[in-house]
């Protein structure tokens, strides 16, 4: 296997809270600095022994950077390329339980006062600095100085990428490799979540690539959730995927931005209708548009189902009850959600 390809991440051992899975049993159980410290290293040493020679970091991994460094000025490595990432300022003062761990700010002078930080850490060591975190719909891409110092930050030698998360990766990608500034495109290299359990990024990555861009995977073992003591069988599976998709082995899998989305049947009637259908006009149109047989206790439960994280109206017509589709009310952060105490008391263990 290639280990060149591979690269190491320091969220988990830069800072004494984190959101992978199985690091509490391999972490040391006081989390003092100079206890991950000596787990950043050990995590180092092993990775560099292994053949890997690509390290990232990122402003908000609390002293990610600082422990990279003095790795690196300890050990002597030369051949070690360091990428990082600006954008979230870490909040959380070296607690696990603080409320808030990191807090996200893309504007021109958090870039100027976090690459100024990475610099005092890294020097000429920052080979790849990245936007942390970029969404669609984000103001930088529209942020014509903060363009331009990116722009600026690109001439000097170091490369200039992206990250991206959430459910609209794929759009993130390609927008971000659209922004120029005179006629340059401004990032070239952009790093994504991707894993056996989210793929649809998919797509626009292999377009990236082709474009010239530098791609990174990220969490491609899901936050540990592909990692974390599974049963010998599922590890052996897991790892031979992995190997194939890195040696470009086998038949490439239909991407899921060319499948057709799976709904909940009744979810998928409601939505096409627009209006109010009672149980039996739902039945009717999952029978003729899914070919699936439904009965009206069984459209019930559906319904009751979907009220989790829909508004579901209920009107009544000849025929009885009839119900409508209203308004997405899935939990986002809302304090009259049943979800907002649990986020809340779990928040600090949320990255």
């Amino acid at each position: 296997m290639d280990t060149g390809r591979l690269g190491v991440g320091v969220a988990a051992v830069g800072r004494p809270a984190y959101i992978n899975l199985g690091r509490t049993g391999v972490l040391p159980a006081r989390r003092d600095v100079a206890a991950m410290r000596a787990a950043a290293f050990e995590v180092l040493d092993a990775a560099y022994a292994g053949g890997v020679r690509w390290v990232d970091a990122a402003r908000s991994y609390g002293r990610g950077e600082e422990f990279v460094a003095q790795w690196l000025d300890e050990r002597g490595h030369g051949d070690v390329t360091v990428s990082s990432k600006w954008g979230y300022r870490y909040t959380g003062g070296w607690r696990i339980d603080a409320e808030v761990q990191e807090v996200k700010e893309h504007s021109l002078q958090q870039f100027r006062t976090q690459l100024a930080e990475t610099r005092a850490l890294l020097g000429d060591r920052l080979a790849l600095y990245q936007v942390h975190s970029l969404t669609a719909d984000s103001p930088l891409l529209g942020d014509q100085p903060l363009l331009a110092a990116l722009a600026e930050l690109a001439e000097s030698g170091v490369r200039v990428g992206f990250s991206t998360s959430g459910p609209r990766q794929a759009e993130t990608v390609r927008r971000g490799l659209e922004a120029e500034v005179a006629g340059t495109r401004v990032f070239s290299a952009v790093q994504s979540t991707w894993n056996l359990l989210e793929t649809s990024a998919a797509g626009a990555l292999a377009e990236a690539h082709d474009s010239g861009a530098h791609v990174l995977v990220k969490e491609a073992l899901a936050n540990g959730r592909l990692a974390a003591v599974p049963p010998p069988p599922v590890a052996r599976a897991v790892g031979a995927s992995v190997l194939r998709a890195l040696r470009h082995e086998g038949a490439p899998l239909p991407l899921v931005e060319q499948t057709e989305p799976v709904h909940d049947p009744v979810y998928a009637a409601l939505r096409a209708h627009r209006g109010f259908l009672t149980a039996d006009q739902i039945a009717a149109a999952v029978a003729r548009d899914r070919g699936e047989e439904l009965d009206a206790p069984s459209v019930e439960r559906h319904i009751s189902h979907l009220s989790r994280d829909f508004e579901v109206e209920i009107g009544q017509n000849g025929h009885g009850p009839a119900y409508r589709l209203g308004r997405f009310r899935a939990f986002l952060g809302q304090r009259d959600h049943a979800r907002h105490e649990r986020f809340l008391k779990h928040r600090a263990k949320i990255s």
